[in-house]
């Protein structure tokens, strides 16, 4: 047998054959048209663009491998988590998606807070402009024909398991970034549904990661030449996803994950909220498990930032960096281009370069950039230690994963070892394609949801750790100083 595992990315859409054993088999990508951003702040895209992608990837999977795609028994589904996909009474899409990155609706979750006060007590979590409910809240102030008409909230993932099944079907992981879901009980809240004048018949029912929601209609199984009876899981959000990709099922098992954003996760064996700290306290995707997040909006896209005013390519920034490297210099980086989450909570704040001299080059440039986004996870880690939370050696995902001074930098900000897998897809994608084998088969999660060996482990450099330490102070200091100067 085969399993299949979908993760649909605001970039493109990437389609993963496994065997029972979890080995690739072949895999797929599709491009889908890039986001928009119609005004400073906002952030859009339009549903289409996931779904012909998907249909195009696994096209692609199926032309490529049409003996396996047979065997196809559990599908998964991995998204891009928050987005706020709006339907009519006949599904059909009403606007285009408010994306995870969009800051538009800072004063609607400042309402939202002062309108429930226990708000943060049911969600786990501070009301964040990333969050789908405050995003339907500024389409009810703002947009209020769009609101009169909205039958469905779908979130990205859930939007494509809708034309794959005809189901309107979330799970618990995605859920929990709505702002709607009381994550301690795993179950929607209707006092935070009221909250946006919306009730449980406007969400989707449902069910955990790795137990089946529905079955892949009969003209999708006969166009990819599968049997009519292949079921697919609930899935998971794609730092959940990763998760699973990578095995981090444990407590005190994680991973920090340096793509677009950047994520320093570690599973939990209960609830375990910090909101002053601005951390993500979500449920997994398998039951009777949570997890914790400290969440970062640009941590390579700093770098690709940078890569564009420069003229340069990030990878070349990146080796440059590492081959001039010889420890902290002058220049300090605020990542803080599209705001932040995690300690912040800050929409608003934007990055920064401080300690600029005529000796700056663009590599000192980007050796500061990628020092400040390990500054931003060590506080990510700040704050989850602040929640009571331990963790060990961390996992390293992502496609900055490949510069060993990135990893070196993070390693010794965080005082703990990045190890990194040896060569394979341990990504969203693998991740829910084994929640689409447990949901085929009924198998127990903690027994597919393996670790990968280790290539190699990148450990802590103690010689720059007082160098860092005060460096790091520095860091600190500079964004209530430059919020204070913004007033």
């Amino acid at each position: 047998m085969t399993y299949l595992g979908i993760d649909i990315g605001t970039s493109g859409v990437k389609a993963l054959l496994i065997d029972r054993a979890g080995q690739a088999i072949g895999e797929a990508t599709a491009k889908a048209v890039e986001p928009t951003r119609p005004h400073p702040g906002w952030s859009e895209q339009n549903p289409a663009d996931w779904w012909n992608a998907t249909l195009e990837a696994i096209d692609k999977l199926s032309r490529a491998h049409p003996a396996e795609m047979a065997k196809v028994r559990g599908i998964g589904l991995s998204g891009h988590m928050h987005g706020a996909t709006l339907l009519d009474k006949n599904d059909e899409v009403l606007r285009p998606c408010i994306l995870w990155n969009d800051g538009r609706s800072a004063a609607e979750c400042a309402e939202m807070e002062a309108a429930l006060p226990g708000l943060r007590d049911i969600a786990g979590n501070i009301a964040m402009p990333g969050f789908t409910a405050p995003k339907i809240a500024w389409v009810r102030k703002h947009e209020p024909e769009i609101y009169a008409k909205i039958a469905r909230v779908l979130l990205p993932k859930a939007y494509i398991r809708l034309l794959l099944t005809g189901e309107h079907i979330e799970e618990m992981s995605d859920a929990s970034g709505t702002l709607w879901l009381d994550v301690g009980k795993r179950d929607w809240s209707d006092e935070l549904l009221a909250l946006t004048g919306l009730n449980r018949s406007h969400m989707p029912q449902l069910v955990e990661g790795s137990a089946p929601s529905a079955g892949l209609k009969r003209e999708f199984a006969s166009r990819w030449g599968m049997a009519d009876d292949v079921v697919v899981a609930g899935g998971a959000g794609d730092n959940a996803a990763a998760a699973c990709g990578i095995g981090a099922m444990q407590p005190g098992e994680g991973f920090v994950s340096l793509g677009t954003s950047g994520v320093l996760f570690v599973s939990n064996d209960r609830f375990r909220p910090n909101t002053k700290g601005a951390v993500h306290a979500f449920c997994h995707a398998i039951p009777d498990t949570w997890h914790q997040m400290g969440v970062i909006l640009s941590a390579t896209d700093s770098l690709n930032w940078l890569a564009r005013i420069t003229g340069q390519d990030p990878a070349t920034l990146a080796g440059a960096a590492e081959a001039g490297f010889k420890g902290p210099g002058e220049e300090i980086f605020l990542p803080y281009l599209s705001g932040e989450r995690t300690p912040h909570n800050n929409a608003a704040a934007r990055g920064s370069f401080t300690g600029l001299s005529h000796s700056t080059d663009p590599a000192l440039l980007a050796q500061a950039v990628m020092e400040g986004v390990a500054f931003a996870f060590r506080d990510c880690q700040r704050v989850l230690t602040d929640a009571g939370t331990t963790m060990g050696r961390l996992l390293a995902v992502g496609g900055g994963s490949k510069s060993d001074l990135w990893l070196k930098l993070i390693a010794t900000n965080l005082d703990a070892e990045i190890a990194l897998p040896e060569d394979g897809d341990f990504g969203g994608a693998l991740g829910v394609a084994r929640l689409g084998l447990c949901a085929a088969e009924g198998a127990d999660p903690t027994e597919i949801m393996t670790m990968p060996a280790i290539h190699r482990v990148i450990k802590p450099d103690a010689g720059l750790k007082t160098a860092y330490a005060d460096q790091y102070a520095r860091y600190r200091a500079l964004y209530p100083a430059i919020e204070e100067a913004r007033k």
